[in-house]
């Protein structure tokens, strides 16, 4: 039997596959489709320090190859997070992660500081590159600069493992990642969304109503595995690879592109127990490779 498990910075994690966030709610809303002790990693929807409406609808379009998104970190606040959502994820035993984000540096660090003392968090994915606000996050995560002074301010505020989620709306991924670990990350995970937009021919009106929005799914594949083998040649971190993993063996590729783990997102909205099935996908490829260790995939591409 494979060795399934992985270490992020200062978590093992049971298995390489994890939820993204923003494609899973808070976790519960799943646990009639999904048996989320299966998981390798839970990472829950974005919280900001308080809570948030989200942008104007229409906010969602499906595209040929995925889908555009523009929900703007829709969520119900910190306070609440603490006291009514982690709470429901007490019987579990996957390792839970908590997404957050903030319009300032302070907030962040005010953010982390209040979540981190939470028991039923693991680890901390820091969101700086949600390109669907108009304060904070895509700014953070394409400066280096203020990237590392970003995560700096998080890791003095925790010592859980803090994951830094990158954008790929950027010339190039090396220094932003090179920043992000020299400001303290444990890890970080790529990509988020690309910048995408639609038109509605009929009405000449924009598929969304902030006109441009996130685009995921398949038709970012390899993008993000680009940028998820751009990071590991710049970085001694573990990544965490996103980006149209619809199966066992796109999440292969990843891996064998430099990833230690992998986030699904889309693929839950198409099928809410995709995610096992990406795990099972996994499972099938080491078994008949006779692979050991699914850690051995890591990196393993051969460059010829």
């Amino acid at each position: 039997m494979t060795d399934l498990t992985v270490r992020i910075g200062r978590l093992t994690l049971k298995n390489p596959v994890l939820t993204a966030s923003g494609t899973f709610g808070y976790g519960p809303e799943y646990a009639d489709y999904v048996d989320l002790n299966r998981l390798g990693g839970l990472i829950t929807k974005t919280i900001t320090l308080e809570p948030r409406g989200g942008n104007p609808m229409p906010r969602i379009a499906e595209m040929p190859a995925g889908m555009l998104n523009s929900i703007g970190l829709a969520n119900v606040g910190v306070e609440r997070y603490l006291a009514e959502k982690l709470p429901l994820l007490e019987k579990y035993e996957t390792a839970v992660i908590a997404n957050l984000a903030g319009s300032t540096v302070e907030e962040y660090a005010r953010v982390v500081m209040k979540v981190q003392k939470h028991p039923r968090v693991d680890g901390i994915e820091v969101n700086v590159s949600c390109p669907n606000v108009r304060k904070g996050g895509l700014a953070f995560g394409t400066d280096p600069d203020v990237l590392c002074e970003l995560v700096r301010s998080v890791r003095s505020e925790t010592d859980k493992t803090v994951i830094v989620k990158l954008s790929p709306n950027v010339t190039d991924i090396r220094p932003v990642a090179m920043a992000a670990a020299s400001g303290g990350a444990d890890a970080l995970s790529l990509i988020n969304t690309v910048m995408g937009m639609g038109i509605d021919i009929r009405t000449r009106k924009p598929l969304i109503s902030r006109i441009t929005a996130g685009l995921s799914g398949p038709a970012i594949k390899p993008i993000a595995m680009a940028k998820v083998y751009e990071a590991a040649q710049a970085v001694d971190l573990p990544l965490i690879g996103i980006g149209g993993i619809m199966n066992g063996e796109d999440a292969v590729e990843f891996l064998m592109a430099g990833a230690s783990a992998v986030q699904v997102g889309t693929l839950n909205f198409v099928d809410p127990a995709g995610c096992l099935k990406v795990l099972e996908g996994i499972e099938t490829f080491c078994r008949e490779q006779g692979i050991a260790k699914v850690s051995d995939l890591v990196g393993a591409m051969d460059h010829g």
